[in-house]
């Protein structure tokens, strides 16, 4: 684990106790699997620290920058070379941070996207770093702003060529790369998508500026659609709701005032991607939010985007599965995850918790012999978690077979020490 100097965190209520990872039956399996599925728990603090603030001085930008840094909060750092992670590059970061990651994991714990890693990078000039070309006046802003604009090429060499180098040298990086914009920032995105889109596997722009500069990245985006292969990339689009009472997505793509500009470009964007996805390759999404403003629509864009982008990586468990005694949970999770690592390029196995705690339903269910393939699936794919054999001794301890839950206690204390699995073992006798 790197050397940090900060931590982002912010005061609550310490609680009293800390859960323990083995769930209690509810009502509705379902409902605890799609859930309740939760990390592992962490010490007792007054503070919830969701990221840290790493930095790293840029040649390039001849400049420090900083960036906050998420990384799943199950992950122990001594166990870094064990466990990786697709990574999220979120520009305007600090506005975006604290919301991206709480998405993430809420709907990562859900099996609707990958857990990921967020760096989030500040601005220290926005319009420098997040305009691709300069100009000099122009629609909706003046000279004084425009001063230092056109540095997008530099900012995305600085992310290139140190940031990415830096990030997977410090931390559990995986080789799949999401890049996610919001205005300028969703300008930076589509002028990676289309001028260095070897750089991430998926893209999400939120209500872009591609009015900039007279449209010029708008036309290169329509020539790009037409002659490159986007196989395998992904991209979603939203679009806000920035038109005057009365005007609909129709009749706006008749007007010709400035005013419209910005809203028209991102119209005519959508357009392209949706008649050329088809030949290029391109997975592409997008959505119109009639009830969001341009500063509202980040969340719920970054919401549906990761649904969108991830279509792929959702777990659907039926009812029907749990009460079925010939349905064999653990072949699907193999195979479904199986394809997800086709999707990635590389192996990604099924959540450790997740079936964790399938096991433990079924016990409780007294459905022995989908737990025990549900127990002997996470070691087989978590060999070196000390927890996965402590679940299976718990297994083998509620069909009564002493010896092999004594088996298994040993082996999870020979990789961790914890009271709870001693007593377990001392109470066996053995």
């Amino acid at each position: 684990m790197p050397k940090l100097s900060h931590k982002l965190c912010c005061n609550i209520q310490a609680p009293t106790t800390i859960t323990t990872m083995k769930p209690l039956l509810i009502a509705s399996l379902l409902s605890i699997i799609l859930c309740s599925c939760k990390p592992k728990p962490q010490p007792v603090t007054n503070k919830v620290t969701i990221g840290t603030i790493d930095s790293i001085y840029s040649p390039i930008l001849k400049e420090f920058r900083k960036v906050w840094v998420y990384v799943p909060n199950e992950v122990d750092a001594s166990n870094y070379s064990k466990q990786k992670y697709p990574v999220v590059y979120l520009l305007d970061g600090d506005a975006h941070f604290s919301s991206v990651v709480g998405m993430l994991e809420h709907l990562s714990n859900n099996a609707v996207c990958p857990k990921m890693i967020v760096v989030a990078i500040p601005n220290t000039d926005r319009t420098r770093d997040l305009t691709p070309t300069h100009v000099v006046g122009g629609l909706y802003m003046d000279s004084a702003s425009n001063k230092t604009s056109g540095g997008g090429e530099a900012f995305m060499q600085f992310v290139e060529k140190e940031l990415m180098p830096h990030i997977d040298s410090l931390y559990p990086t995986a080789p799949y790369k999401m890049l996610i914009g919001h205005s300028f920032g969703g300008l930076t995105v589509m002028n990676t998508f289309v001028h260095h889109n070897n750089l991430f596997n998926a893209y999400m722009a939120i209500d872009p500026s591609m009015w900039w500069d007279k449209q010029k990245l708008l036309k290169e985006t329509q020539t790009a659609l037409q002659t490159n292969n986007y196989k395998g990339k992904s991209l979603y689009l939203g679009i806000a709701n920035t038109m005057e009472e009365g005007m609909d997505t129709a009749r706006v793509k008749l007007d010709t005032t400035d005013g419209t500009m910005h809203i028209r470009s991102i119209l005519k964007l959508r357009d392209y991607l949706a008649q050329t996805k088809d030949k290029n390759g391109l997975h592409f999404g997008y959505k119109y939010y009639g009830d969001d403003n341009h500063g509202s629509v980040p969340f719920i864009t970054e919401y549906d985007g990761l649904h969108s982008i991830f279509d792929f990586y959702k777990l659907t468990l039926r009812n029907s599965y749990y009460f079925d005694s010939t349905f064999r949970l653990d072949s699907m999770f193999d195979a479904h995850y199986k394809s997800i690592s086709a999707q990635f390029g590389f192996t990604v196995k099924p959540p450790e918790d997740m079936v964790n705690q399938l096991g433990y339903n079924f016990i409780q269910q007294k459905q022995f012999g989908k737990a025990g393939r549900l127990f002997a699936l996470n070691v087989a794919n978590y060999p070196e978690s000390f927890n996965v054999y402590d679940s299976q001794g718990d297994y083998y301890a509620a069909i009564g077979d002493k010896a092999k839950a004594s088996e298994c206690y040993k082996k999870s204390l020979s990789i961790k020490e914890v009271a709870g699995t001693r007593k377990k073992l001392d109470t066996l006798g053995k």
